[in-house]
C-alpha cells in the first residue's frame, strides 16, 4: 500500500505535526492565503480595467458565490479532515480518478497563485526602493521573496500561520484606514457613477469576475491543515466561513473607495503602479504612501507563504497516495513539515515568473496572466466540490433537500464566471489561457491513466480515504455526533 496512515487514539499519524494549531492559527492560513491586503493593492485595479464602475458589484457577486462554495466545502470539513483538502474531498465524492484531476489542477492553482503574488511582492519592493533611489534586479527580489517564504514554511507550520495572520492584520489595518479616509474626504460612501453602474455592461462584469474570484482563492487553504489543526471538524469549517465573510466585506468596501478616490485623476486606477500610495497622495496624506506600500509588500509575501503551505500539503498527500513519487509524501523528521513538497512548490513558484520576467514581461502583466490560469484551477475545484457534496451526502444517508438546492445554485452560479471566461474568448493572450489550462488537465489525465495501469493507485486512495472517514466517524460519535 502507498500510504502509511496509522491511528493511535484520536490521532492520525502522517508525519506532520499533529493537532498543534488553534482556531486563530487555522484562520491565519486562510487569511494569509487570500492575502486581502494584496487585492486593493493590485487586483481591484485589474478588475476595474474591465468592470469599471461595476467593480464593487463584481466583488459582491464573487462574495456570494464563494460563500456558496464554502457551504458545500463545509459539508466535507464538518465530517472529515485531510492535508489533501479539495483533492481528497472530491475523490471521496466523485471517485479517485476525478479526485486526482482535481488535485492536479489544485496544485497548479496554488503554485501559479504564489508565482503571481511573487510579482506583486517584487513590484512593491521596487516601489519602496524607489523612495531611496535604489535599483535591484527583479529576479534578485523574486529570489528573496520565494526563498524567505520557503524558509518559514520549511521550518514550522505554527510559525507560518502566526506570521501570516499577524502581518495581514497589520496590513489590513493600514489599508482600511486609507479607505475610511477616502470616504471622509469625499463626504459620501458611494458616488452616483458607481451606484448607477455608469458605463458598465454585462461583458465588462463578466470579464472582471474571473479576477474578482482570484481575490478569494485560497480561502479553502485552511482545509489542508486537517492533520495539524486542533479540533479540525470545528476549527476548519469555521475558518472557511469567517475568512469569506471578513474579506468579502472588505473587498466590496475598498473597491468603492478606490474607484471613488481616482475620479478625476490623470492616472486611472488600472494604470497606477502603486495605486494605494497614489490614493494617499490624492487625499492629502502623501506621507502615508510608503507605509501603505510596506503593508502591501508584506501582504504579498504572506500570500506566497500561504500558497506554499497549502500547495505543498496537497502535493504531499498525493505523494503519499502514490500519485507522485513517494518521496514527495515524506515529512521532515524534526520540523514535521512536508519539506520535499515545499521545496518543489517553491522552485516552480520562482521559475515560472522568473522566465517571464527575463523575457521582458511586465510585473502587472505576468500577475494577470498566471493569475488567470490559476483561477481556472480553483474554479474547477469549486465546481467539483459543489457536484461532489450531494453525492457524498447521499452515500452517507445524510442528504437533504437543502443540500441539493445548495449544490444546484452553486453550480449555476459558478457557471457564470466559468462560461464567461471562455465565451466569447477574450483578446489574446487571455484567449489562450483556457487552452493552456485544458492542456494541463490532459497531461494530468494521461498521468493518472499510466499510474493506474502500473500501480494499485485507485485502491490505495480509496483505502486511505476510508480509513480517515472511519476515524472521524468515531470522533463524531465520541463528541455527540453533532455538526457545526
Amino acid at each position: 500500500m502507498a500510504t502509511d496512515v496509522q491511528r493511535v487514539g484520536v490521532r492520525r499519524i502522517s508525519g506532520l505535526k499533529s493537532e498543534c494549531l488553534s482556531f486563530s492559527e487555522v484562520l491565519g492560513q486562510s487569511i494569509g492565503g487570500i492575502a486581502p491586503s494584496a487585492t486593493p493593492a493590485l487586483v481591484i485595479p485589474l478588475v476595474f480595467a474591465t468592470a469599471g464602475n461595476g467593480t464593487w458589484l463584481a466583488y459582491l457577486f464573487a462574495t456570494f458565490a464563494i460563500l456558496l462554495v464554502g457551504a458545500n466545502l463545509n459539508q466535507f470539513t464538518k465530517r472529515s479532515a485531510s492535508p489533501g483538502s479539495l483533492y481528497s474531498f472530491v475523490a471521496k465524492g466523485l471517485g479517485p480518478g476525478v479526485g486526482v484531476i482535481a488535485g492536479w489542477a489544485l496544485v497548479l492553482a496554488y503554485i501559479l497563485t504564489a508565482g503571481a503574488v511573487l510579482c506583486g511582492f517584487v513590484n512593491y519592493a521596487n516601489v519602496l526602493l524607489d523612495y531611496g533611489h535604489i535599483k535591484i534586479s527583479p529576479l534578485i527580489l523574486a529570489v528573496v521573496g520565494s526563498l524567505s517564504a520557503w524558509l518559514i514554511s520549511y521550518k514550522d507550520i505554527k510559525l507560518s500561520t502566526k506570521v501570516m495572520l499577524t502581518l495581514e492584520l497589520i496590513s489590513l489595518a493600514l489599508i482600511i484606514f486609507l479607505g475610511i479616509w477616502v470616504f471622509i474626504k469625499h463626504g459620501n460612501f458611494i458616488n452616483h457613477a458607481q451606484l448607477t453602474l455608469q458605463g458598465v455592461s454585462f461583458t465588462s462584469i463578466r470579464i472582471g469576475l474571473v479576477l474578482a474570484f482570484f481575490s478569494f482563492t485560497c480561502f479553502e487553504s485552511s482545509a489542508t491543515l486537517g492533520d495539524e489543526a486542533r479540533n479540525p471538524l470545528k476549527s476548519i469549517p469555521k475558518s472557511v466561513t469567517t475568512s469569506i465573510l471578513l474579506v468579502g466585506g472588505i473587498f466590496v468596501v475598498l473597491s468603492l473607495a478606490e474607484v471613488m478616490g481616482f475620479v478625476g485623476s490623470k492616472v486611472t486606477l488600472d494604470k497606477a503602479a502603486a495605486p494605494l500610495a497614489l490614493l494617499a497622495t490624492r487625499t492629502g496624506i502623501g506621507f502615508f504612501g510608503p507605509i501603505i506600500s510596506v503593508g502591501a509588500l508584506i501582504s504579498f509575501w504572506a500570500c506566497i507563504l500561504g500558497c506554499t503551505n497549502a500547495g505543498a500539503r496537497v502535493l504531499f498527500q498525493m505523494g503519499r497516495h502514490g500519485v507522485f513519487h513517494s518521496s514527495v509524501g515524506k515529512a521532515h523528521g524534526d520540523n514535521q513539515t512536508p519539506h520535499i513538497a515545499i521545496s518543489i512548490v517553491t522552485i516552480i513558484t520562482f521559475v515560472v515568473p522568473a522566465i517571464l520576467i527575463a523575457r521582458g514581461g511586465g510585473l502587472f502583466d505576468i500577475y494577470g496572466w498566471i493569475g488567470t490560469i490559476a483561477t481556472f484551477g480553483f474554479l474547477l475545484n469549486y465546481l467539483l466540490i459543489a457536484i461532489a457534496a450531494p453525492i457524498y451526502l447521499k452515500r452517507e444517508k445524510e442528504l437533504t433537500r437543502g443540500g441539493i438546492v445548495l449544490a444546484v445554485i452553486t453550480v449555476l452560479t459558478l457557471l457564470i464566471p466559468i462560461v464567461g471566461s471562455v465565451y466569447p474568448l477574450p483578446a489574446m493572450p487571455y484567449g489562450a489561457f483556457p487552452f493552456v489550462f485544458a492542456g494541463w488537465l490532459v497531461i494530468g489525465i494521461v498521468w493518472f491513466l499510466i499510474k493506474r495501469a502500473k500501480t494499485d493507485l485507485v485502491s490505495d486512495i480509496n483505502e486511505e480515504l476510508d480509513a480517515v472517514e472511519s476515524h472521524f466517524k468515531e470522533v463524531r460519535v465520541r463528541e455527540g455526533g453533532e455538526y457545526i
